[in-house]
C-alpha cells in the first residue's frame, strides 16, 4: 500500500521581502516525460544559496543572485534573505540550497533543515521542501525523518544537502541526501520519491549508493545515456585515515544504480589540501559547456572550472565576480521574463536580463517612487504625451559607479498613470548616426509633427542629430546622414562641447523652434520638415542668465517658461518672456542641486491635468553619482502670479494619476 506521512502541515505564504533550472542545465536529458512542457529561452541564471559571512544568525537563510552570463553575479534583495528560515525550517536554519526547474514547468527546491549558528554540528532532524509556480511564492514542507521513520532513521544524526532529480521511467521526482547515524561513521546517500504535490516522501528513504569511503553533497546529472554523480569524496590508507578529499564522480545508467566509482578528483584543489565542497554542476545557456562549481569554505571563496563532457575539466579554476560570499547552492537558468518577475519582488537583477530585446517583447514594472527606473541608470529626461500616454525618453548611463559619462544608446518608456510603467526595446543607438564619430550618447528630446517623430539627439563635439521614426517607440533612423547642428553653428562659443541638450517646442501656430547649448544658449526656428534650419540662428541673453546647459522651453496660460541649467555643481533656474524670442525675465532658481549628482537636467510637462517635474540625481544606491544618474519625477506648481514655486524633491515622487 502506498502512503504519504508528512509531520508538519503544508503551508503557503507570499514573501513580503523587495524579486530556473533549464532543459541545458542540471535537468539536461533528464525531463522526458510525455508531459514535458517546451523547453523556454533561458537568457540568464538563478543562483540559490545561504550566506558564509554576516551576521551570524541570518547566514543559514535561503538568498538568490541572478547573472547572464554564469560568471559575474549580483544578489537579490540587496543579499537579504528572500524566504525566512524560521518560517519554512523546524530549527530556523537553512542550509546547501537546491533548486530544480520541474519536467511539469514548476520549481522545486530542497534544503537542509539545519541551524548551526544556534544549535552546532552535533544533529539535524531532516530536509525542507519547497514548490513555486513562479520563483516568488514557496509552498513548504518539513521532513523530520526520525519523527516520520522512527525505525529505520530514529538515530539519524545527519541529513544534509538533499537534491532532486526527475527520473523519466518512474516520471517521479527523485530526492536523494547524504544520511550519517549516530552509531555509525559512513556517510552513504539514500532516496526516495516525492508525493505528488512535493510535500513529502512516498515511503521510507533507501539507500542510494554507498562511497568506497564516504561521501557528502551529492549532485546528479544526465548525460549521453549516464547519470554522473558529483560528490565530495576522499581516500584513506590501511590504517582508515583520510589521505585525500575533493570532488570524484560515479556513473550509471540508471538512478537505481548500480553506481560505478573512477575515484579520480575532479577538482583542481585535491593534490593542494585545499578543501573544497559544496559541488553542483550547471549546463550554460545555448553552449555545450559545463560549470563545476564548488565551495572553498575554509577561504572563503567560490570558484568554478569548465569542461564540455563532464569528465575532463579545466586544469584552472576560475573565480566568479559577484557582491556576496555563497556557500554550497545550485545554479539554474532561467527566462528573461522570470527575470523580471524576481526582479519586481526582490530586486538586484541586471538590466541586460530586463530590458527588451524583440521587437514585441516589453519590460512592465511599478515604480517604486524616486528614482522612477532603478534597474538602470537613466538621465536627460524629455517627455511627450500622445493621448492618454506620457512617453519618457532617456539618456543611458550604462553602469553604477562610473568615473565618466559612458553613454551609448537611448530608451524610451510609458505610463498611464505615473506609477506603472513599460520600457521598450532600445529605440536608438549612438552608432546609428555614422557621422558621430564622439560615440557618445548625450541628451535627447522627441517631438511630434505631421504624423512622425522626431528625436534630436547630442553627440558631445559631433554635433546635434535628428532620427525620425513612424512610431513613438521607434526604431528611429538618421533623418539626414550628417548633424543638424555643428560647433559651427554656436557663433559665441570656442569649447568643442558646445552644440549639445537640444530642446524642441512646437508653438500653438505650429511653428516648431529648436533651442541647445553649453555655456551659450542659442535657438532658431525649424522648417515644416523638422530637418531643417529656417532662417537665422539667435542667442539667447538677458540680465541675470548664467547658462550652463539644458535649456527646455514650455508654455502656460500665454507665458513661455525657458528653463535651465546653471552654475555647477548645477541647479534648475528659470526665466519667462512673453514671446519665445524674448526678452526673458529670470525669475530665479526653480531647483536645488540634484542629490549625488554634479549635472541636472529637467523636462517639464503636463499629463491628465497635473504638471511634472522631470529631472535626474545619482540617487540609485549605492552605486549611483555624477556618471551613473537616475531620472526622477516631482510635482510642479504654479503660483498665482503665474510664476513658478520651488520643486521639492523626494524620494517618494509622485502619486498615481486617477482617471
Amino acid at each position: 500500500m502506498w502512503f504519504v506521512v508528512v509531520l508538519f502541515q503544508a503551508a503557503t505564504f507570499r514573501v513580503t521581502a523587495n524579486p530556473v533550472l533549464q532543459s541545458s542545465g542540471r535537468s539536461s536529458g533528464s525531463n522526458t516525460a510525455a508531459q514535458a512542457v517546451p523547453a523556454p529561452l533561458f537568457e540568464g541564471y538563478l543562483f540559490a544559496y545561504f550566506e558564509g559571512s554576516g551576521p551570524r544568525n541570518s547566514q543559514e537563510q535561503l538568498r538568490f543572485a541572478v547573472s547572464e552570463n554564469a560568471v559575474d553575479w549580483t544578489a537579490l534583495n540587496g543579499n537579504n534573505p528572500v524566504l525566512a528560515s524560521d518560517k519554512i525550517s523546524q530549527t530556523g536554519g537553512i542550509r546547501d540550497p537546491h533548486l530544480l526547474r520541474g519536467n511539469d514547468g514548476r520549481f522545486y527546491l530542497t534544503a537542509t533543515d539545519m541551524f548551526t549558528m544556534k544549535n552546532g554540528w552535533d544533529t539535524n532532524p531532516g530536509i525542507v521542501l519547497l514548490r513555486s509556480d513562479n520563483l516568488t511564492d514557496w509552498t513548504h514542507s518539513i521532513i523530520d525523518l526520525a519523527k516520520l521513520y522512527p525505525k529505520k532513521f530514529g538515530k539519524v544524526k545527519w541529513v544534509w544537502a538533499p537534491q532532486t532529480i526527475y527520473d523519466p521511467k518512474a516520471k517521479k521526482y527523485l530526492v536523494y541526501f547524504t544520511v550519517r547515524f549516530h552509531e555509525d561513521e559512513k556517510l552513504d546517500f539514500y532516496a526516495a520519491y516525492a508525493n505528488k504535490d512535493f510535500s513529502g516522501f512516498e515511503r521510507e528513504p533507501k539507500l542510494m549508493f554507498r562511497a568506497k569511503y564516504g561521501a557528502i553533497d551529492g549532485d546528479i546529472i544526465y548525460r549521453d545515456g549516464l547519470y554522473h554523480f558529483f560528490y565530495k569524496g576522499n581516500t584513506k590508507d590501511a590504517n582508515g585515515k583520510e589521505v585525500k578529499n575533493g570532488i570524484q564522480k560515479a556513473v550509471s545508467k540508471s538512478l537505481q544504480g548500480p553506481w560505478k566509482e573512477d575515484f579520480v578528483y575532479v577538482d583542481a584543489y585535491a593534490a593542494k589540501g585545499v578543501s573544497v565542497e559544496g559541488s553542483s554542476v550547471f549546463k550554460l545557456n545555448n553552449s555545450e559547456e559545463y560549470f563545476l562549481m564548488y565551495d572553498l569554505y575554509r577561504d572563503k571563496r567560490f570558484e568554478f572550472q569548465r569542461s564540455n563532457d563532464l569528465t575532463t575539466f579545466s586544469a584552472e579554476p576560475e573565480s566568479f565576480t559577484k557582491n556576496f560570499n555563497p556557500r554550497h547552492g545550485s545554479v539554474i537558468s532561467i527566462t528573461r521574463d522570470e527575470a523580471r518577475r524576481l526582479q519586481a519582488k526582490w530586486g538586484g537583477v541586471p538590466e541586460t536580463l530586463l530590458m527588451p530585446v524583440q521587437p514585441g517583447d516589453r519590460h512592465r514594472f511599478v515604480s517604486q517612487g524616486n528614482p522612477v527606473f532603478r534597474h538602470k541608470y537613466t538621465a536627460d529626461p524629455a517627455a511627450l504625451v500622445k493621448g492618454d500616454t506620457l512617453w519618457l525618453y532617456t539618456g543611458h548611463d550604462f553602469a553604477g559607479r562610473q568615473q565618466n559619462y559612458k553613454m551609448k544608446d537611448w530608451l524610451v518608456f510609458t505610463t498611464t498613470d505615473m506609477k506603472n510603467w513599460t520600457e521598450y526595446p532600445v529605440p536608438l543607438k549612438i552608432t546609428d548616426f555614422t557621422w558621430a564619430t564622439s560615440g557618445d550618447a548625450y541628451a535627447g528630446h522627441v517631438a511630434e509633427r505631421n504624423g512622425k517623430y522626431y528625436w534630436y539627439i547630442s553627440t558631445n563635439w559631433t554635433g546635434i542629430g535628428v532620427a525620425v521614426s513612424d512610431r513613438p517607440e521607434g526604431p528611429f533612423k538618421d533623418a539626414l546622414g550628417k548633424p543638424l547642428l555643428t560647433n559651427k553653428d554656436c557663433f559665441a562659443s570656442t569649447h568643442s562641447w558646445a552644440c549639445i541638450d537640444p530642446a524642441i517646442f512646437i508653438d500653438d501656430d505650429g511653428t516648431p523652434w529648436i533651442f541647445w547649448g553649453n555655456r551659450e544658449c542659442y535657438f532658431a526656428k525649424l522648417k515644416d520638415n523638422m530637418i531643417e534650419i529656417d532662417g537665422e540662428i539667435r542667442q539667447v541673453n538677458f540680465e541675470g542668465f548664467s547658462f550652463t546647459e539644458a535649456p527646455w522651453i514650455h508654455k502656460h496660460r500665454g507665458k513661455y517658461y525657458l528653463t535651465y541649467a546653471t552654475e555647477f555643481p548645477e541647479k534648475i533656474a528659470y526665466a519667462m518672456a512673453d514671446r519665445i524670442e524674448g526678452p526673458y525675465e529670470y525669475k530665479g532658481i526653480l531647483n536645488e542641486i540634484a542629490g549625488n549628482s554634479n549635472t541636472n537636467h529637467q523636462g517639464i510637462v503636463q499629463f491628465k491635468g497635473k504638471w511634472y517635474f522631470l529631472y535626474h540625481n545619482g540617487g540609485i544606491n549605492t552605486e549611483g553619482g555624477s556618471y551613473s544618474r537616475s531620472v526622477c519625477i516631482d510635482d510642479l506648481h504654479y503660483n498665482p502670479d503665474g510664476t513658478l514655486k520651488r520643486v521639492v524633491m523626494t524620494t517618494e515622487g509622485v502619486n498615481p494619476v486617477r482617471e
